[in-house]
C-alpha cells in the first residue's frame, strides 16, 4: 500500500481500509454496452491490490446467464414491493479473478436487453435500486461505501437517507460518479410515485425536479456524501451550462465534493506484446516490424490500398455527434480527395452517418474501408494497424480508445474536452514535446488541420519515432485511478 493511504489511514484510526461495494447496471465481462462496464469491471481488481475490499453488484442480464449459469451461486431471494408489484428477488454470487460479483435476479426485468429504453428502462433499475437497498442488509458483506454509477443507481443515496433512517442503509456513505452527464434518468413525479412512494416534498428544485420532471441523476447530486466523474477536465466542464445538461446549479452548489478521476484500461487485456487478436505481438522496442505487419494485414482484410508508405487514420466508435462525426462527414470528402491517406473506421450508430460512411466507401475504393458494426478482435487489429486515431468529440467524459490506441502506439488527434484533454498532450513542434495532435474548437477546420499537420510529421521520421514513444510508454492503468478512489473512499469515513 502507497505511504500516503498508509498515513491516511492513521490518521483516522484505521488498521484498513474500507468496504465498499459497487453498484453499477453493467459490469465487464459479463455484461457490457460501454465503458461503464470496463471501469467497474476492472476497478475493483485495482482496488484489491492496495487492500480495498471492493464487490460488484449488478442485475443478472440475460447476456451473464447464457454465459456464466454454471458457474453462479445462489445465495437467497426475497420479495420486494415496487410500488403496487410484488416481485421476487434473487442474489446470486459470482466470482471472477478474485472479484465478487452479487447478481441480482428477476427474469421479468432482466431477462431481455441490458436497456430497454424509455419507461421500461426506468423501472428495470428503480427495480434493481430498490433490490440493492433490501438485499444490503441480508448479505455477506457489510460495506461502509456505497459506490454508485450513472443514473441507474443515483437513488440509492436518496432512498437510503429518506426511506431507511436510522436503519444500516441510512449509515453507509454514497459515492457517485457520474460518467456522462448526458443521461439522467428523466421521468414523471407520477412515475416515481409508482416505483418509490417518495414523499412529494422531494419534488422541488432543491432536491429531484428539473425541468418540471423528476431527474434521478440529480437526485444523487444532492443525497450523494461525495461525487465524482472520470476526468479533472470534465469535473470542470460539468459546472458550466454547456455541458451541465441542467446540471450546473447543484454541481456549483456541491463543488466542494465534486471531483475529477481519470479512468484507466485494463493493461493486460489491451497489450500489444501478448494480444491473440494481432498477427504480429511487438514491444516498443520492436514496434516497427510488429505495427507493419498489423497494418499489412488490415489492408489486406478491409480491401485498402497495400501501402506502406500513406498514414492510415483510424475510427473506433459510435457513428454520433457526441463523437464529433458531423465534423468527419465535414471534411472527409475534402480529405481523401487532396490528401495521400488511407481512413478506416469501425463503429455504427446514427443512420445518416453510416449511409454517409457506406458511400464513401464506394467513392474511394482502396482508400477508405468503413465496417459498419463491431468486433472486439477487428478493433484490436485497427489499433495496432493505425498510425493515427481520430477523436473528435464534442464532449468526452473520459474516453479509452485514445488511451488504447496509444498503448499500441497509434498517435492520437484529438478535441481539446474532457479525458481527452487530460490525457493527449499535444504536438509542440518547437519544443519537440507531445504524444499526439490536438484541436480547441468544436471546429471541423481545425480538425483537419491537425489531421495536415500530423500527416506532415509522419514523414519525419524523427518526430513520429519519438512521438510514438511517448505515447506508448504512458501509464494508463487502473493503479493511478484505484488509489485517487481509495483516497476518495477514506475521506468520506
Amino acid at each position: 500500500m502507497k505511504e500516503a493511504l498508509s498515513q491516511m489511514l492513521r490518521d483516522r484510526g484505521r488498521s484498513e481500509m474500507p468496504k465498499v461495494l459497487l453498484a453499477a447496471a453493467e459490469c465487464a465481462p459479463f455484461s457490457k454496452t460501454g465503458g461503464l462496464a470496463d471501469v467497474v469491471g476492472t476497478l475493483p481488481k485495482a482496488l484489491a491490490k492496495i487492500g480495498v475490499d471492493a464487490r460488484v453488484i449488478t442485475p443478472y442480464h440475460r447476456c451473464i446467464k447464457d454465459r456464466y449459469a454454471s458457474r453462479v451461486e445462489h445465495l437467497f431471494d426475497f420479495r420486494i414491493m415496487l410500488g403496487w408489484r410484488n416481485a421476487y428477488v434473487g442474489i446470486e454470487r459470482l466470482c471472477e479473478d478474485g472479484v465478487t460479483v452479487y447478481l441480482v435476479d428477476n427474469e421479468d426485468y432482466f431477462g431481455d436487453r441490458i436497456y430497454r429504453g424509455g419507461l421500461p428502462e426506468g423501472e428495470q433499475y428503480a427495480f434493481f435500486t430498490r433490490a440493492v437497498l433490501e438485499a444490503l442488509p441480508r448479505l455477506d458483506f457489510r460495506p461502509e461505501i456505497i459506490h454508485c454509477n450513472d443514473w441507474h443507481t443515483a437513488m440509492l443515496p436518496m432512498l437510503a437517507h429518506i426511506q431507511y433512517r436510522g436503519r444500516m442503509q441510512d449509515e453507509m456513505k454514497y459515492l457517485l460518479t457520474i460518467h456522462n452527464i448526458a443521461f439522467q434518468g428523466r421521468f414523471g413525479f407520477d412515475f416515481v410515485q409508482d416505483m418509490f412512494g417518495v414523499d412529494p416534498c422531494y419534488y422541488t428544485p432543491e432536491f429531484i425536479e428539473l425541468n418540471g420532471c423528476a431527474d434521478f441523476l440529480k437526485a444523487g447530486c444532492v443525497f450523494a456524501d461525495r461525487i465524482n466523474t472520470v476526468s479533472p477536465t470534465y469535473a470542470s466542464e460539468i459546472r458550466i451550462p454547456y455541458y451541465a445538461e441542467g446540471l450546473e446549479g447543484i454541481l456549483n452548489a456541491r463543488h466542494a465534493v465534486l471531483t475529477g478521476i481519470i479512468n484507466g484500461i485494463d493493461r493486460d487485456f489491451f497489450n500489444p506484446e501478448t494480444d491473440p487478436a494481432l498477427p504480429a505481438r511487438y514491444t516498443l522496442a520492436d514496434r516497427k516490424s510488429g505495427k507493419a505487419v498489423c497494418k499489412h494485414a488490415l489492408q489486406e482484410a478491409m480491401g485498402l490500398a497495400q501501402r506502406a508508405d500513406v498514414p492510415l487514420f483510424a475510427m473506433v466508435t459510435r457513428m454520433t455527434e457526441q463523437k464529433g462525426f458531423d465534423l468527419v462527414a465535414c471534411v472527409l470528402d475534402d480529405m481523401m480527395c487532396r490528401e495521400d491517406m488511407q481512413f478506416m473506421l469501425l463503429g455504427n450508430g446514427d443512420e445518416r452517418f453510416e449511409n454517409f460512411m457506406t458511400a464513401a466507401e464506394k467513392r474511394y475504393p482502396g482508400k477508405l474501408c468503413a465496417y459498419i458494426g463491431y468486433k472486439e478482435e477487428l478493433s484490436h487489429l485497427v489499433y495496432a494497424a493505425s498510425d493515427f486515431f481520430l477523436m473528435p468529440s464534442r464532449f468526452e467524459p473520459c474516453g479509452l480508445s485514445q488511451m488504447i490506441a496509444m498503448r499500441y502506439g497509434s498517435v492520437p488527434i484529438v478535441r481539446e474536452t474532457g479525458g481527452l484533454r487530460d490525457t493527449v498532450i499535444p504536438y509542440n513542434r518547437f519544443t519537440g514535446e507531445g504524444d499526439g495532435f490536438s484541436f480547441a474548437n468544436f471546429d471541423a477546420w481545425e480538425m483537419r488541420d491537425a489531421m495536415r499537420l500530423a500527416m506532415a510529421c509522419y514523414k519525419d521520421e524523427e518526430i513520429m519515432e519519438g512521438l510514438i514513444s511517448r505515447a506508448m510508454q504512458k501509464q494508463f492503468g487502473f493503479e493511478l485511478s484505484a488509489e485517487e478512489y481509495a483516497r476518495h473512499y477514506l475521506w468520506m469515513l
